[in-house]
């Protein structure tokens, strides 16, 4: 259950070339993954439902109140 509780990661997508399951100005899940961030990459829930890696240029990551958090959490 603690889990649960903890903190998600977000970011907003600002680029989406050539990548047609991302959509600018829309906020994405953020999965962690340290090997794939020392590359240069964020692990992101698409358009497609699936995680991917995208370059983290594409993003900006967002810190939300833990009722957006929750919200997006469920529409995922």
């Amino acid at each position: 259950m603690e889990k649960e509780k903890k903190e998600r990661m977000f970011a907003l997508c600002v680029e989406n070339k050539d990548c047609e399951d991302l959509e600018k100005r829309k906020v994405y899940q953020v999965l962690p993954d340290e090997e794939a961030e020392k590359e240069g990459y964020l692990r992101v829930i698409d358009e497609s439902g699936e995680d991917y890696l995208y370059p983290q240029s594409y993003f900006v990551l967002v810190q939300l109140p833990r009722e957006a958090q929750e919200a997006l959490s469920v529409a995922i």
